[in-house]
Order: C-alpha cells, then structure tokens, then sequence
C-alpha cells in the first residue's frame, strides 16, 4: 500500500507518518465540512428556479444541522467498531451520492432527503470526532495543537469553498457547482483509501512522542454497543448543572456561526446590493481568520481561565452581529467584520473541551462533548429556520442578528457560572 512505502520514506527523513494522517484529515474534514456550507450559496438560485421561499429551503438546512450534530455522539464508537478509513470512506461516498443525485431534484421533499437527512448524516460521520479520534491515537505530545488544527479544518471548510462555488453559480449554475463539490468529495475519497490508517501499530509505529519499549499491537476492534455508552453518557452527565450550561452556549455558538452568518449572511448581503461572489468572499476570509483564531485559542486554554475565555468570545461576537447592521454594508465595514468574526468563529471549541474534560473526566469527555456538540448543531438548526422566517414573515434578517446578539451577550455572563470541579462521572462501561 501507499500508505506502507510513504511511512518508510518518511521515517528515512525522521518524519513520523503521525502528520501524514493529519494532513489527510484536514483535507478530508476540509472537504466534507465544505458540503455543509456549500447550500448557503444556493438558496438565491433555487428561489429563482423553483420557487422555494427562504423559509422552505432554510427547514432542509435545518434538518442538516440538526443531523450533522446528532451523528457526533455515535461516530466515535463507529470508528471503533469499523477503523477510521472505513468510517470516512463510507462518509465521503454518501455525501457524493447525495450530491449527485440533487442535480436531477425538481421538488421540496428531494431537497430535505438529499441535502438535509444524507448529507447531514455523512458530514456527522466525520465531523470533529474524526480529528479527535486521530489526534488521541497517532500523537502522544503535541496533541493540543494537533486538536486545534483539525477542529479548525471543520469550520474553515465550510467557508473558503464560498467564492469559488458562488463563481461557478453564477456563470454556469448551480449543478455545476454542484459537480465540482462531488469531485473534490472524489479525491478526498482516494486520499483516505491510499493514506489513511487506523493506527500507528498498523505500520508498526508508536504514536508520536511515546517513547514506550512495550510490544506494538493494535487493539482488538471495539465490540461494545455503538448506542449504549453514548446513551449511558448522557444520561448521567444531564444530570449535572455544567452539562446544561454548557450544551446552552454551545447551542447559541451553533445558532450565530453556522446557522445564522453561514447561511444567511450571502443572501443578507444580496439585500444591500452586494453578489453573491463578494459576499462568499467575506466568509472564505472568515474560514482562513477562523483557522489562525481556534488554533490560538487552544494555546491560550492551555494557559488561561477557560471560562474567562469563552466570556470574551461570546460577548465579542454579540456585540459583533449588533454592529453589523450598522456598518452599512460598506467594504470597509464587511471587511474588519469577516476578520474579527472570523478570529472568533469556532474559538469557543478548545476551552469547552477542556470545561468537559474538567468536569466529567478524560475518559468520557469525548462522548459528553459529543452531546454538547449536538446543542451546538441544534442552534445552528434552529437558527438558520428562524432567519429564513424573519426574512420571509418580516422582509429583514435584521431582527434575527439583533437576537443572535443579545443571545451571544447572555451566553457570555451565564458561561462564568460553571464552577471546574473535579471528574463526576465514571468510566461507561463497554
């Protein structure tokens, strides 16, 4: 396999294959988190070739979210069930699939199975779980910043691909746009087929930075239920206070990223004057702030008070969509908002994760931040419907930035409520 005579050549130039498999990851999160953003380019042309209202084209999105954030629970007792390549591969091809066969939809209902339930469900298979699950088993040292960089391919890959697919609408259409997201969605696929492995012992490595003299053996494939310790987690971590809170952020984080300015801010902008190329623009230049801004952030939760931390993200990004009516919708204006909102997207990740890791333990932080993703992709549901509704009931998405605003502000006083305790809940057992 490739993958065997990479790791060798690597290993003559005293380069573990562990950052092979990060830069196959990004891509492939890269990639597939671009099929979540993608639709927010086409709600304008599939108004003016359907007749679909904002409202009906937003309920798909919704559901989109809604599934992309349920799936993260269970994809990590998928990856141990069916290995990391087999999960990802099988993600890639659905979200192709869908793709696809969205180039012949003409109804409402074609629209919600393809792009809201497949689409939604392949892009949960990956999404920030992959990374995490890569980042604990090929590296030992440097895993902070290996987690920063792959949570920041999520959300910058649901951007940068803007201009270039708002291009392509609005010379060729939107199928064609279409066409080039499966073909990207392709070679994502053979990366993963080629490089991708399950494990370092796989090429009879350690991780990165273990310096272990044991016997190298892979673990026997995981045979515990892929439902019940995700349940069992949640069932005892909703009985806690900071659960709560914290899926409560998360789920306005959700609602004022990807469901409100992802969605909404290029047929927002359409509204003032602006096309949809300049508009995707504003948010490509967000991914690429977003990246430097969650990789940061994670070197500051390293070394700062976390709830401090996510107190300045929140109440900076409310007072942020507060502003943004007011800029005019200048260049200038636009501009130092995609750069500041941007250095802020998904700056919140690193210091939940560690509030989670704090309070319920290493063991089953993963599967409770799993949940509070869910919240998370839940806002972003909920508010990507109810812009559609205030831009369809109210002519404006201006009463739906306010009210992100304020809910930003309020997130930010009720996050210095939680209180870093000590683990509470045991180890799930298999």
């Amino acid at each position: 396999m490739i993958s065997d005579w990479l790791s060798r050549a690597l290993a003559r130039r005293g380069i573990h294959y562990g950052w092979a498999m990060i830069a196959v990851t990004f891509f492939t999160a890269l990639i597939t988190a671009a099929s979540v953003g993608a639709p927010g380019v086409f709600i304008v042309p599939m108004q003016m070739e359907f007749g679909w209202n904002t409202v009906e084209i937003s309920s798909a999105l919704s559901i989109r979210f809604v599934l992309f954030g349920l799936m993260a629970p269970f994809a990590a007792a998928l990856m141990n069930r069916y290995g990391l390549r087999n999960v990802a591969l099988a993600a890639i091809l659905v979200i192709m699939t869908a793709l696809l066969l969205s180039l012949s939809m003409t109804e409402l209902w074609q629209l919600v199975a393809l792009w809201g339930v497949a689409v939604g469900i392949g892009a949960g298979m990956t999404a920030l779980t992959l990374g995490a699950t890569v980042a604990s088993r090929w590296f030992s040292a440097r895993r902070g910043l290996v987690v920063g960089v792959l949570t920041a391919s999520t959300a910058t890959g649901q951007l940068i691909f803007m201009p270039l697919l708002a291009n392509v609408t609005e010379h060729y259409g939107w199928r064609w746009a279409l066409v080039l997201m499966s073909a990207m969605l392709a070679l994502a696929a053979i990366a993963v087929l080629m490089l991708m492995r399950d494990r370092p012992a796989d090429l009879g490595l350690r991780p990165f930075g273990d310096t272990g003299t044991g016997p190298i053996a892979a673990p026997a494939p995981s045979a515990a239920s892929i439902f019940s310790a995700s349940l069992n987690t949640l069932r005892d971590a909703s009985k806690t206070r900071v659960f709560w809170i914290l899926f409560g952020t998360f789920f306005i984080c959700g609602a004022t990223t990807n469901g409100l300015v992802q969605v909404h801010l290029i047929p927002m902008c359409g509204d003032y004057g602006i096309s949809p190329v300049k508009a995707s623009g504003l948010l490509a230049a967000m991914g690429v702030f977003d990246l430097i801004g969650t990789v940061a952030s994670g070197w500051l939760s390293d070394r700062f008070d976390n709830r401090r931390l996510l107190f300045w993200y929140y109440g900076l990004r409310g007072l942020s969509l507060i502003a943004l009516p007011f800029t005019d919708f200048s260049i200038v204006g636009l501009s130092l908002f995609a750069v500041f909102y941007g250095l802020d997207w998904i700056a919140t990740v690193p210091p939940t994760v560690r509030l989670a890791a704090s309070r319920f333990g290493p063991e089953r932080a993963g599967m409770v931040f799993g949940w509070i993703f869910a919240g998370h992709q839940i806002g972003a549901a909920a508010a990507a419907f109810g812009a559609g509704w205030s831009r369809t009931e109210l002519l404006s998405y201006l009463p739906a930035f306010f009210t992100g605003g304020v809910l930003c502000l309020l997130a930010a006083v009720t996050i210095l409520s939680v209180r870093q305790e000590k683990a509470a809940l045991k180890p799930a057992a298999a």
